[in-house]
Formats: structure tokens, C-alpha cells, sequence
């Protein structure tokens, strides 16, 4: 089918809005909080990686006759009740935590928005997709996450996919509906015009579109995941116990918070500056892609 002036000009409108959308990447460089942010995770991210072979302790080593020590030159964040190296434990712990929460967002945000875009543009099973997502929506995350760890056991795999299961359908909703106002815009329909078929068009045209709010809602995933994936290992039912992650630290320093409050001190702190290092990104992200402000 021959291809109108009318459908020629809307379908490159599209690709010329679609380009003009990594000048948020721009944007984002001269937010500060996002470099801070994005900073901080970037190094938690290196530390992990490098950092237990760093420090010179072994990171599952037992060591009774220096359990319990303060934090000194030669142990900087102190001794375990097992002797073993707090801040070995806590960098190493960077690299698990960092790794389901990555792992979350990235099967969560593809899932979700397949599901999404599925349901947004095929009307057919748009209300079988999404009551789907809203049962699993109905049940509190912390409690369907632990429902999803007591039927699979606590293995690190089955975090990431009880998490997944959590999140999904949050991002799918997002999803669906940025694509019930995309699907309407003349460029997609000039696209159905031509002949386009229902993948192109969906991946093509309407998945480039809605990029934006995918992008922030992944990066406060990626959070929320490292939170959830630290209070299911504090209440046992996420990573086993004997690997280090920050909430199983934290769940051994309790009991001794009176006289070690270092076992608990160092892994939350530690917790709390990964969270607010994504918070920050996710909140230049979200800035930098606002169309509002791009136009300024």
C-alpha cells in the first residue's frame, strides 16, 4: 500500500521525537543529586566486586579468639560474633544485595512491560492480563514475597523471583497505561495506516515512546528490591542464613546490639546510603525525562 504525504510526515515525526529523547541524558549530567547517586551505587557496585579481596580477611572464616572486637586499625567496622571481618562481610554483602536488586529490576521491568504492552494495545486480554496483575497487587509485597520464599526455599534465585513476582505488576500497570495514550497519537495510527503489523508497531513505535517512565519506575525497583531483599533475609525468609547480605548481618547484630552495636550499625548505615544513592538517581531520572523541563 502506497504511503500518503499525510502518513510519511507523522511517521517521521515519531522518529524525530523519538531521537530528541537522549538529550535527557544530557539533562541528567547537571543534576547533581543523580551524579551523587549514581555515584554512590557505582562505587557500593566496585567495592563489592573488589572489595572482599581487598581487606585481606576471609570472608566465611571463623575466627573465635577475635570475636566481638571493636573497630580498630586492624578491623575497621570490628569482629562478628564468630570473628569474622564486619567490613569484609558488609562489602561482600554490597555485592548480593546489589546483584538481586539488579537482577529484580531487570526480569521485572521486562516482564512487566511485555505484559503491559500486550495488554495497553490488544484490547482482547487487556482485562484478563490486568486482573491478573491486580490479584497479585492485592496482597501486601512483604507478605507475598515470603508466601513466594516459604513454597520455593531460601535460595538466592528464588529471591530474585519472588521479587520479580512483587514488582511486575506494578510496571506492567505503568505500562499499559502509557500505552492506551501512545496507541491513539497520529504517528502510530499513520503506522497502522501502511500496514505496519501489531509487533512492529509495538515494539517500534509505541515501547520507544514510553521509554521514560520505564527507565525512572526501574530505577526505583531496583530500591525497592534491595530494601525487600534485606527485611526478607532479617525475618530468615530470603538469602540462607550463612551468606553474607546486609540483612542477615543485621539480623545476627541484633541480639548483641548492647554489646556489639557495630555488627548492626555498619550493614544498615551501609543499606541506607545504597537506597538513597537510587532514590537520588531515580529522582534525576525522573527529572531529566520530564518533558516539562526538557523544554526549558
Amino acid at each position: 500500500m502506497a504511503q500518503t504525504p499525510a502518513a510519511q510526515n507523522s511517521i517521521h515525526q515519531g522518529i524525530r521525537s523519538r531521537s530528541s529523547q537522549f538529550h535527557w541524558l544530557w539533562l541528567l549530567s547537571k543534576d547533581s543529586g543523580a551524579v551523587i547517586g549514581g555515584g554512590v551505587v557505582v562505587i557500593l557496585a566496585l567495592l563489592g566486586i573488589v572489595g572482599p579481596y581487598l581487606t585481606g580477611w576471609d570472608v566465611m572464616k571463623v575466627d573465635p579468639n577475635n570475636r566481638l572486637l571493636g573497630p580498630s586499625l586492624q578491623h575497621l567496622m570490628g569482629t562478628d560474633g564468630f570473628g569474622r571481618d564486619v567490613l569484609t562481610r558488609v562489602l561482600f554483602g554490597a555485592r548480593i544485595s546489589l546483584l538481586v536488586g539488579l537482577a529484580t529490576m531487570v526480569f521485572s521491568t521486562i516482564i512487566g512491560a511485555t505484559l503491559g504492552l500486550i495488554a495497553g494495545y490488544v484490547p482482547k486480554v487487556d482485562g484478563f492480563i490486568m486482573r491478573i496483575m491486580d490479584g497479585f497487587m492485592a496482597f501486601p509485597s512483604i507478605l507475598l514475597a515470603i508466601a513466594i520464599m516459604a513454597s520455593l526455599g531460601p535460595r538466592t534465585e528464588n529471591v530474585i523471583v519472588a521479587l520479580t513476582v512483587v514488582y511486575l505488576p506494578r510496571i506492567a500497570r505503568l505500562v499499559r497505561g502509557q500505552v492506551l495514550v501512545v496507541r491513539e497519537l497520529l504517528y502510530v495510527e499513520a503506522a497502522r495506516v501502511v500496514g505496519a503489523g501489531i509487533w512492529r508497531i509495538i515494539f517500534l513505535h509505541v515501547l520507544p515512546n514510553i521509554i521514560s517512565p520505564l527507565i525512572v519506575q526501574g530505577s526505583f525497583t531496583f530500591a525497592f528490591a534491595v530494601i525487600s531483599e534485606a527485611s526478607l533475609s532479617y525475618l530468615g525468609a530470603g538469602v540462607p542464613p550463612e551468606i553474607p547480605t546486609w540483612g542477615n548481618m543485621l539480623h545476627e547484630g541484633v541480639p548483641l546490639m548492647a554489646a556489639a552495636p557495630w555488627m548492626s550499625v555498619f550493614p544498615g548505615v551501609t543499606l541506607a546510603i545504597a537506597v538513597l544513592g537510587l532514590n537520588l538517581l531515580g529522582d534525576g531520572l525522573r527529572d531529566s525525562l520530564d518533558p516539562r523541563i526538557q523544554e526549558h
